[in-house]
């Protein structure tokens, strides 16, 4: 009788591991009160190994929230890109929320911990933040030019529509439940989307 052993991790898979834990470690205590033997315990390595990937426990946290935030831009580059209409705002904003909340731990270390770390607010501001204000003002841009919104800053505009599916997918305890259905989801996502295109004067 043969036994078949799994074979090791490999670095990929070991590195990945580490993140991920990470994340959650971050998320519900926070990344002071999380210590490089609490990480490499819960990742099922030894805290040397940990060091073998990261130099330091700081740039574990760099990496969990620069590369969160880079899945955001991915995510909103390919949504924005298969919207069907300039009007179709509520289609973005639904899949945000609906994002945002299966990816809470990550959410929370990218809003929260960065807060705390100039360092690391810098890096993403300068490598995903700007890069997506540019993104929406290309896009908010294009609908002006074609005559679909009306003539105004185009990267005011995207500062304000990225800042209203942040806050509406991150703060789910103050805008809507961490339980929401998907109906109330669309319902909040379609009332973000008409106070956005149309304001909440009543037009004269």
């Amino acid at each position: 009788m043969r036994i078949f052993n799994s074979s090791p991790p490999s670095e990929a898979q070991t590195r990945t591991r580490i993140l991920e834990t990470a994340q959650r470690l971050f998320a519900s205590k926070g990344f002071d009160g999380t210590t490089t033997r609490d990480l490499a315990q819960t990742a099922g390595v030894a805290e040397g190994t940990l060091f073998r990937y990261f130099p330091n426990k700081k740039a574990i946290l760099v990496e969990v929230a620069t590369s969160g935030w880079v899945e955001i831009l991915t995510d909103l580059l390919t949504e924005l890109s298969e919207m069907g209409n300039y009007k179709a705002i509520a289609q973005v904003m639904r899949r945000r929320m609906w994002n945002f909340q299966k990816n809470a731990d990550l959410m929370r270390v990218c809003f929260m911990e960065v807060q705390f770390h100039p360092d690391l607010r810098d890096r993403i501001q300068l490598e995903v933040i700007t890069k997506m204000t540019d993104v929406g003002e290309a896009f908010f841009q294009t609908a002006m030019d074609k005559g679909i919104y009306r003539q105004m800053d185009a990267k005011l505009v995207a500062k304000v529509f990225l800042g209203m599916f942040a806050i509406a997918g991150f703060s789910n305890n103050t805008i809507i439940e961490p339980d929401a259905s998907p109906q109330q989801m669309q319902e909040m996502a379609e009332g973000l989307a008409d106070i956005f295109l149309n304001g909440v004067l009543i037009k004269e």
